[in-house]
């Protein structure tokens, strides 16, 4: 589904992504794990054709993300506060997120009631700006957002961090339980190793800018990440 080719993204001559090969199937949770300045986020942000390569290709269902347009009607994403309109309420924008996607008021009712349990009533109806809301809620806006249109593909950068424990669970069961046996490929990246671990079935280190091992997910990964960051 993903292809990852001759991929090298430099700052000033300094390369910070530097990937030959790498390939990501359809239905697989994807963590990505890695120190700051691993190349994570240059990562995320070059597949979404948020910033463009120096060399090398990435490409969705065979075709490059760059240039291409198709790939955007089914692939969700959150990465950070930036992909947010903050001078809308939750409501609002979450309206015209669904409007992009052709979603009724019915549609878009009841794709955000699954997460109400995250929501925890702090989101719908409060006539609160988003740019109002706390670091914990701004992050479960966007990431609900990015659910809207059913996408084949969600992209999350650091979806724990700012969640309180009870939100971080309950994140956990909706990626585990609710989107996971759709079929759904997730990318994720995370600083903290058992949540990533958690919820990816597959985990790649990243160390300036270079895939360092690649693991198959759970306990056994958990030992081999905590063994790898404490060297």
């Amino acid at each position: 589904m993903i292809s990852i080719s001759n991929l090298k993204k430099e700052y000033k001559g300094i390369p910070v992504v530097d990937i030959p090969m790498l390939t990501i199937g359809q239905g697989e949770s994807f963590g990505l794990v890695g120190n700051n300045g691993a190349g994570k986020t240059t990562l995320f942000r070059m597949l979404l054709d948020l910033v463009r390569p120096t060399s090398g290709e990435i490409q969705i269902n065979g075709k490059n993300v760059q240039g291409n347009d198709e790939w955007k009607s089914y692939v969700g994403s959150f990465l950070d506060e930036n992909f947010l309109i903050t001078y809308l309420t939750p409501d609002e924008y979450f309206s015209f997120v669904g409007e992009l996607h052709g979603y009724s008021a019915e549609d878009l009712k009841t794709l955000l009631a699954q997460f109400e349990e995250l929501f925890n009533g702090e989101i719908i109806g409060k006539k609160k700006y988003i740019s109002d809301l706390s670091k914990g809620n701004l992050k479960k806006v966007g990431i609900a957002a990015a659910f809207i249109g059913q996408p084949q593909i969600v992209v999350l950068d650091e979806p724990f961090e700012n969640l309180d424990p009870t939100s971080q669970i309950r994140l956990k069961e909706l990626i585990v339980h609710e989107y996971k046996n759709r079929n759904t490929t997730f990318l994720i990246s995370s600083h903290n190793l058992n949540h990533v671990t958690e919820t990816c079935n597959r985990i790649v280190i990243m160390e300036k800018g270079k895939v360092i091992s690649d693991l198959k997910g759970g306990q056994e990964a958990l030992a081999e990440l905590e063994v790898y960051f404490k060297a």
